[in-house]
């Protein structure tokens, strides 16, 4: 399995560039809302149309702007899962899935009660959309995919609509669903937690342009950039510059940190994981006296905020569990920043 992209599209603030290729895994794109994740999508399925470039899948070109190639979406062989869902309204569900069926009438039956059962949709196979919840819908919405001769599945933020507990509940589903799929999915979200759980290889996309491609653990890893920094969830981040080879100024933070990474000429910021921050009992590198400023309760942890000891700057966020945190230790508190832990970014 293969597939293939490069395309440009003007919109409306800025142009959407992405160039990729993937083959038989999940492959996610991460960013903000109207980043250009959707209208990739869009345009692969043959929705929408770039202005320029080229889409190949399995060998078969779907579009290509230099030879005047471009296959109507039914003759793409792309299942698409709206976030929406897009169900025919005056079909059942059992109707739903069938008119994406391949195959023989004795075959589009057997796929569809197969996918019944698959779905727990099998008691609700003569219902109309208007009368299945949120949840019921996607579900009907994933096996009129998989029924379909799909050789790309198309994921658009396929858990925006539902509430915490019915998504993890579609998010496992789906999960066993994509092990056992031969082609490729492309999986388009915000959420950097489903990326994590979900995809094998991620990249971000802002304001139009496409990131260079990560694994998914490279990508939280050592996100390369500003943007895909902040979309992983880093809390800390402060403008920085280069001393020599390992150390830098944390402008924003006022310390001078050592990295265990070689810093590059051009570095403009630095990030280190709130979680990763470490108590310490005794003055060594990467080591500051810290004033804390404010306690923030979360679900299951405290979120620490600190400045160095008697400087101004902006607060730097230490993430605690529960069970570690003495509001005694605020009197003298000392942070480790881990050489190990400090991402460097060059834009």
């Amino acid at each position: 399995m293969e597939l293939s992209v490069q395309i440009r599209k003007k919109l409306r603030d800025f142009e959407l560039d992405v160039a990729f290729e993937t083959g038989s895994e999940v492959f996610a794109l991460l960013g903000a809302s109207g980043c250009g994740k959707s209208m990739t999508l869009r345009c692969i399925a043959g929705i929408e149309t770039p202005d320029c470039g080229r889409i190949v899948l399995n060998g078969r070109t779907l579009y290509d702007s230099a030879q005047g190639i471009c296959l109507k979406p039914q003759q793409r062989r792309v299942g698409y899962l709206f976030q929406n869902y897009a169900l025919f309204p005056n079909m059942t569900v059992a109707e739903n899935i069938r008119f994406a069926a391949s195959g023989s009438r004795e075959e589009q039956e057997k796929k569809v009660k197969e996918n019944l059962v698959r779905f727990s949709l099998d008691e609700l196979q003569d219902a109309y959309p208007a009368e299945l919840s949120g949840g019921q819908q996607q579900r009907v919405a994933f096996a009129r995919i998989l029924v379909s001769p799909a050789e790309l599945l198309l994921l658009d933020e396929p858990f925006s609509a539902l509430d915490g507990y019915m998504k993890w509940q579609l998010e496992m589903e789906l999960s066993e669903v994509l092990k056992s799929y031969d082609g490729a999915a492309l999986l388009v979200s915000h959420d950097r937690g489903e990326v994590f759980r979900l995809a094998d290889k991620a990249a971000v996309i802002h304001r139009g342009k496409m990131e260079p491609v990560h694994t998914k653990h490279g990508l939280f890893r050592q996100p390369d950039t500003l943007a895909a920094t902040i979309l992983t969830g880093c809390k800390n981040i402060t403008q920085a510059r280069r001393l020599d080879m390992h150390h830098i100024y944390a402008a924003d933070w006022n310390m001078v940190l050592e990295t265990e990474q070689e810093v590059p000429a051009n570095v403009r910021y630095a990030g280190v994981r709130a979680h990763f921050l470490h108590r310490s009992r005794e003055m060594e590198p990467n080591v500051f006296p810290m004033d804390v400023i404010r306690v923030i309760e979360d679900t299951f942890s405290y979120l620490i905020m600190v400045r160095r000891k008697g400087m101004q700057g902006r607060m730097i966020c230490w993430e605690v569990p529960k069970e570690e945190w003495e509001p005694s230790v605020s009197a003298e508190l000392f942070l480790r920043f881990p050489a190990d832990e400090i991402m460097l970014m060059e834009r």
